[in-house]
């Protein structure tokens, strides 16, 4: 009887054992999650951080889908293109990003500057037209029904939004600092929902704000709230000026820092020196706040490089290199 209860004895120990170590053990593993947990979060907002060029231009390009379409489906629209951005960046860019992170890192650096060069271009051309406006094709079809213009221009939402979306990516895997795979990959998708939520709940707040502010100035019981309504809505148009000018001089500045620090990288570091030691001298000079002022002087200077770099562009990709993409296309066809 002895030996049985000194047995029960040596396994009720064992027992205690066993339950330290898978208590030590899932209080190690939360340890570690909540690590991993903040390394990703962390990782997710600097590589959000990076893209918000993108993400300012993104949010306003795309309220001009839904111009001249009934107001009662400028929800829905909005709703079907971020539907679409989310396919682009969680389906198609994001295994993408991880196989080019996996078997061609080299290729990275290479494609975020030819992404800034983009970026540059496009920022040019919107410079460009505001001292010479581009021609109007004209409006849509008349033949073109509600809803077959309501394709026609969420389809087009969408193929924009892939280009954008895929800098998103690539300037986001540039900026991961993980070393596991499947952890870029959970930022990244991070960075991919949370990305997309904010433009285009920003978006939809921007097609409905006239609405909002129309419906307040009808029915607001003060004349300062109905005064309020009266405001938004005449203040949206030049609320959307300012949103794109913005997104304008962003791109610039994201597209030309792509563009300076792919060449640092590639071994052409002569630019990025000059510019670095021109912001710190400017920083230097400064009173006060020397940190912003060399964050805003290097942005400067990136921005003027965006714009050099992006009026040089405009010639070759008008002349030939979207001529010879029409040409290829319709022999394809």
């Amino acid at each position: 009887m002895s030996g049985l209860l000194a047995l029960l004895d040596d396994v009720a120990a064992l027992a205690r054992a066993a339950a330290a170590q898978v208590d030590d053990v899932a209080s190690q593993a939360a340890k570690v999650s909540a690590k991993v947990a903040g390394s990703v979060v962390d990782d997710a907002a600097k590589a959000g951080t990076k893209a918000a060029g993108v993400v300012i231009d993104d949010a306003a390009v795309t309220p001009k889908y839904v111009h001249g379409l009934p107001a009662a489906r400028e929800l829905p629209i909005v709703l079907k293109i971020a539907r679409g951005s989310i396919f682009n960046k969680l389906v198609i860019l994001l295994p993408a990003a991880m196989i080019l992170n996996a078997f061609a890192p080299w290729l990275l650096t290479p494609l975020l500057m030819l992404g800034g060069c983009y970026l540059c271009f496009e920022g040019a051309e919107k410079v460009l037209h505001i001292f010479v406006p581009h021609e109007d094709h004209g409006p849509e079809p008349a033949t073109l029904d509600a809803a077959h213009l309501e394709r026609e221009r969420v389809a087009g939402a969408i193929k924009t939004d892939f280009i954008l979306s895929a800098e998103i990516m690539t300037i986001a895997l540039a900026e991961i600092e993980a070393d596991s795979l499947w952890i870029k990959g959970v930022v990244l998708a991070m960075v991919a929902v949370g990305i997309t939520a904010l433009v285009y709940g920003s978006v939809a707040i921007l097609v409905k704000a006239d609405d909002i502010g129309l419906k307040i100035s009808q029915v607001g019981r003060f004349e300062l709230t109905r005064a309020l309504g009266r405001s938004i809505v005449k203040g949206m148009p030049r609320f959307m000026t300012l949103i794109a000018a913005i997104g304008t001089a962003a791109m610039l500045w994201v597209g030309g820092s792509i563009v300076v620090h792919g060449l640092e990288v590639l071994g052409w570091g002569m630019l990025g020196h000059a510019i670095h030691a021109t912001a710190v001298a400017a920083a230097q000079m400064a009173a006060t706040a020397a940190g912003f002022v060399e964050w805003l002087a290097k942005a400067s200077l990136d921005g003027i490089v965006g714009l050099i770099l992006g009026f040089a562009l405009i010639p070759l990709v008008t002349y030939l290199i979207l001529p010879l993409a029409r040409r290829l296309t319709s022999r394809a066809s």
